[in-house]
């Protein structure tokens, strides 16, 4: 069994099990965050990257069924030959509060993994509602506003978000500055 994972490595994975565009858009997107939130706390950002990038990868294979949602990447990883339980604990904690899920947030990585996926989501509504439809130029202040209204983008985690200051110790607003800092660097990768 494998203990480490190389970014190559990590995107031949990607590339087999992740079909959906957008699913691998948002990927992309969390792996970016998690790289920069990695840097923000002097981790590593190699490794946290990867954890962005396969975090979803089971999406395709579980076709709907979210209660295999985690665990199943850990299978398809297993099955690859990986054992990294850093990174399978991550991946699995990040469905906390999907159905039939048990999983439940613990580490600091934990917490940054959740609030990086949820706070994708977040960006690119607001991005897509803006007249250019384009992340230059936002500003984390307007993103703020989104996230207080609960009916934008619904079904992002406000909590796993806002749990990143108590659990992380990161200001709200400097990690949705993180977050778009990340997200526009592949602005044009993305569509954005």
């Amino acid at each position: 069994m494998k203990t480490e994972i190389t970014y190559d490595e990590a995107r031949v994975l990607f590339d087999k099990y992740l079909k959906t565009e957008n699913l691998r858009l948002h990927s992309r997107e969390t792996e970016v965050v998690m790289r920069k939130l990695a840097q923000h706390f002097g981790k590593d950002a190699e490794l946290w990257g990867i954890i962005g990038l396969l975090h979803d990868l089971d999406i395709d294979v579980i076709d709907g069924d979210y209660s295999q949602h985690g665990y199943k990447t850990v299978e398809l990883l297993k099955s690859e030959g990986y054992d990294i339980p850093e990174v399978f604990d991550a991946i699995v904690a990040h469905t906390e509060g999907l159905e039939e899920s048990n999983a439940m947030r613990k580490t600091e990585l934990d917490y940054i993994l959740a609030a990086a996926d949820n706070i994708t989501g977040l960006i690119t509504a607001y991005v897509l509602m803006r007249p250019d439809k384009k992340i230059a130029g936002a500003k984390a202040s307007s993103v703020t506003k989104k996230l207080k209204d609960r009916s934008f983008a619904a079904s992002v985690s406000r909590d796993f978000i806002n749990d990143i200051t108590e659990k992380a110790g990161l200001e709200r607003n400097q990690f949705i500055q993180i977050a778009l800092d990340a997200m526009t660097e592949i602005a044009d990768e993305i569509g954005m």
